[in-house]
């Protein structure tokens, strides 16, 4: 395996969200300092509103474009220009129905509705960012982290000049499309400057994506459905405090989720290849995948687990101390979650798309059934431990109960194996103790 490729592509991701990871550790403090749990957990249940937004705009092709482009890399314009066409289309209807939604479901509420309206907007802006995945697909990842570095450094400027001048909700709100909109300009203007091919549409090429796609279309919904029902749910339940609560303890849990998901996206385009000349590195790279996500996974929950009060008093302080026990709990969710990521991977380069319905499906109505039952008894507590329990069913149970998918848990299993675990470890020590010895000598 070509690792070298891997590290160079994931380094770039790393070292730009670490920088903008700092950022968030500063800013984020303040704002959620500023707002209190109240309007932080109104902002985070517009959030948790326009999600289920999101894979309806994406139409699925966030899970297949790499996969389209390394399938046909001599259609690059015509891919790339149909599927931002059919995403900024499927974007504005995305904003007018979650618009609708909001103002039938909390009717009368002004505040609520103008917030998710303007926290909407970034679905558009979104919709067009989707040609990260060229970069993604090229191993060129520098590019699109060193934009959304920058478009973070703006509108982190930009919400340190509200909370100077003491501006209200609906000026927050507004921030993630400032930061969406940055990220798409500059992406577009990239690609260009780098020879992209010329952007085209075509019928033919839409219903092709289109029919490898619109299984993931339902499964993401569904998986939308499973992430973020827990906060509506407790903003009808319990209130928008109890969800500012739960909102601090996930984004603790997820402080440092950029790097599972630079080695993934840095992996994905290697086991795609691996399948497509069936390469005997397929199976291999998957469990090495498996195996230094999840054990680094394992390790990050521990530790947030007995730093949990730290954690917390530091982003939030005082007001916030409530989400203590509820970090605790949601931090092994994290550990599951991933491995549903790695998974996905899998499923793509098998093409059996059409099995992540029933897995999501299944892991949203467990979800459901378990909130409606924790969060009236136990508030922000309860939602983090249905959670919990959920990824672990939907993520790890679910693949030994559906047949067609069980070699991805053997494949799991192996890349759990401390053995296997070791032994990659220290072939990837002499790669790089190599590599180092070339450069010296």
């Amino acid at each position: 395996m070509n690792y070298s490729k891997v590290f160079n592509n994931a380094k770039w991701i790393i070292v730009c969200k670490v920088i903008q990871s700092l950022l968030q550790f500063i800013v984020g403090m303040l704002c959620a300092r500023y707002l209190g749990p109240s309007n932080y957990g109104l902002i985070n249940y517009a959030a948790s509103v326009v999600a289920f937004a999101i894979p309806l705009m994406r139409l699925g092709f966030d899970a297949t474009l790499v996969h389209e482009l390394v399938e046909n890399p001599h259609k690059e314009g015509e891919i790339l220009g149909t599927s931002l066409a059919m995403n900024v289309l499927s974007s504005l209807i995305c904003i007018g129905g979650t618009t609708v939604f909001v103002s039938v479901a909390n009717t009368d509420e002004r505040e609520t509705i103008l917030v998710c309206f303007l926290y909407s907007l970034s679905v558009f802006f979104a919709a067009v960012e989707m040609i990260q995945y060229w970069f993604q697909y090229k191993l060129q990842s520098k590019y699109s982290s060193v934009s959304m570095l920058t478009a973070y450094v703006v509108v982190a400027a930009y919400r340190i000049f509200l909370l100077v001048s003491e501006k209200s909700v609906y000026w927050f709100a507004v921030t993630h499309s400032i930061e969406y909109g940055i990220v798409a300009l500059l992406l577009l203007v990239i690609y260009f400057k780098k020879g992209g091919t010329r952007f085209c549409f075509s019928f033919e090429t839409a219903k092709k994506m289109f029919s490898r796609s619109k299984h993931y279309i339902l499964a993401s919904l569904m998986l939308v459905i499973l992430q973020n029902t827990d906060h509506i749910m407790l903003t009808f339940i319990s209130g928008t405090a109890e969800t500012g609560f739960y909102s601090a303890a996930i984004t603790c849990t997820t402080i440092v989720q950029f790097v599972y998901i630079a080695v993934i996206d840095s992996f994905r385009p290697i086991i795609l290849e691996n399948k497509k000349d069936k390469s005997a590195e397929y199976s291999l790279n998957v469990s090495r995948l498996y195996g230094i996500t999840s054990y680094a996974a394992i390790a990050q929950s521990a530790v947030f687990t007995f730093m949990a009060k730290i954690i917390v008093d530091i982003l939030y302080g005082d007001e916030f101390l409530a989400a203590v026990p509820v970090l605790q709990i949601l931090t092994w969710y994290f550990l599951f979650s991933v491995m549903g990521v790695v998974r996905n991977v899998w499923i793509l380069a098998e093409q059996k798309q059409k099995y992540l319905w029933i897995i999501n499906l299944s892991g949203a109505l467990f979800n459901i059934i378990l909130n409606s039952f924790l969060i009236p008894q136990f508030g922000a507590s309860g939602a983090a431990f249905a959670s919990l329990l959920t990824q672990f069913f939907a993520n790890f149970v679910l693949g030994f109960i559906i047949k067609p998918i069980r070699e991805n848990n053997r494949l799991l299993l192996q890349g759990l194996n401390p053995v296997f675990v070791i032994k990659e470890a220290k072939n990837i020590l002499l790669l790089l103790k190599n590599k180092h010895a070339n450069k010296i000598g």
